[in-house]
Formats: structure tokens, sequence, C-alpha cells
């Protein structure tokens, strides 16, 4: 089945955001499985005609008749009533723009901003950028970016939770932004975007931004942007040499090797 990174964004236009769980609300997982556990939520997929109902599970049974059989906890708030969804949309967006022609993922039910104008302060790997907050070497406005991080430059797409929860740590989780080739949790806080693509070890734009150019996030025109003409861009691009790979040989060598784009779900293929 045929499946792209833009079909995430449309599914999640369409998803009313339903579970009100941690980290961006106020249960957790235990809460859900007393409020009646995801039947719940099945429940509610099925009633909005958002999933097929007809499709078998694991247990030889429907999808429809597996939602049917959950208990709903009387009272219960953790799963909201299928017409007072807690938002009208699901949590994931799909940003393009100069600075991810391909594409990148920006997780906003954990935060409320779409919008983040700043200098961008760039690292090339995810030690850099954490030692930097903790140092407090970054302001309220200021766009970090963490580069080389991505299925072949990290390699593996490392995790930048670390960086993230840090720069909650520091207060700073509602008044900076932050981009990165590399991935996110589910954990994450604030406005983040993630597995932007092409990733600067392919020579990605990214691997364009120099330190204090002006980057901006605009989240409902799906746009993700470093503010200069196009030309700048391509001359710098241009000038661009990949660094030398962190592994030559071994499994991380032959990873990188075959792996695709996070785009394309970093996948390996044979070549």
């Amino acid at each position: 089945m045929p499946l792209t990174i833009d079909d995430f964004d449309r599914v999640s236009r369409r998803t009313p955001l339903w579970a009100d769980l941690k980290p961006g609300g106020r249960f957790t997982a235990v809460d859900l499985g007393q409020a009646g556990g995801s039947g719940v939520v099945a429940k509610r997929l099925v009633a909005a005609g958002l999933a097929d109902g007809a499709a078998l599970t694991a247990t030889g049974r429907t999808f429809a008749e597996e939602a049917a059989r959950a208990g709903e906890r009387r009272g219960q708030e953790v799963v909201r009533p299928l017409e007072q969804p807690l938002k009208p949309t699901g949590g994931l967006v799909i940003l393009r723009g100069n600075l991810a022609p391909d594409g990148c993922v920006v997780k906003v039910a954990g935060h409320e901003r779409l919008r983040h104008r700043g200098p961008a302060r760039v690292f090339d790997r995810e030690e850099d950028a954490m030692a930097a907050v903790t140092r407090r070497e970054i302001r309220a406005g200021d766009v970090v970016v963490i580069r080389y991080e991505g299925p072949r430059g990290g390699p593996g797409m490392r995790e930048m939770l670390g960086v993230t929860a840090a720069l909650v740590g520091e207060g700073l989780g509602e008044q900076v932004a932050l981009l990165t080739d590399g991935r996110f949790s589910g954990a994450t806080r604030g406005l983040m975007a993630g597995h932007v693509a092409p990733e600067a070890a392919v020579g990605g734009p990214i691997a364009a931004v120099e330190e204090g150019d002006t980057i901006s996030f605009d989240v409902e025109a799906r746009r993700l942007d470093v503010e200069m003409p196009e030309a700048t861009l391509r001359e710098r691009l241009a000038r661009w040499r990949a660094p030398a790979p962190r592994y030559t040989s071994g499994v991380f060598a032959k990873y990188v090797a075959l792996v695709s784009s996070a785009a394309e779900g970093a996948v390996t293929r044979p070549r």
C-alpha cells in the first residue's frame, strides 16, 4: 500500500483529539485503563467513521466487535465524548518550505504555539546543543538547529528528547523553537520540527543554515523556512562539503550506505 509523509497530515486534519493524555494532557495510561482502555478510543473511531469496523483483528473478531466489548466507566474524563473533542484535528502536521523541501514533522498535541520567528543557533550534533542549553547560552526567541543527526548522519535518526527536556527545564519550552533532521519521542514538548528532509548529511538545506539566520515556523500555513534569497541558499549549498562519516566499517557503515530519507520512512534498501 503506498504511504507518503503527506498522508499523515491528511489523516491528522480529519481525526479529532479525544484522549486527554500526557505529556500534553492531564491523564496517564493507567487512567486510560481505568476509564475503559483503548477500546473506548476504538468506539469513538468506529462511531465517527474513522476506522474500518469490518477489519479483522488478531483475536479473529472485527475492529467494531472489539470496540463494542469495551466497558466505559461512567463519568470518566480521560476520553472525551464524540461530539466534544479536545481539538478538532489530530496532533501531527507536516511542514514544507525551503528548509524542508521533502517535509518535516511537528507534534502540536503538547503545545498551542503555531508560529515562531527567531535567530538560528546551529549545532552539528546533539551533545553540542545540550551543552549550550546547560550553559544557559540559549535565549528566549532562539531557534535551536540540530543537524547531522538524520538516518545517515546520526546514523539512525538519534532521538532529541534530552535537549527538548532540558529546554523545558530551563523555562524555555514555550519561548524557543527547535528543528532537527533527527527524531523525537512522544514525550517531546514545545514547538519542535523533527525528521527534516533532506537531511544535512546528504546536503539538504538544513546544512546551509548559519548562526544568526532568521528561521520562521508557520504551522497553519505548513511552512518551515530560512529567510534568505534562494540564490544565497543555492550558493551556500554549492560550497557545502559532506563531513567525514562517523563510521567507516561495520553495521553502522552498512546502514548509512543503504538507508533512505526520513521522508520515505528511513528504511534500508539494496543498491
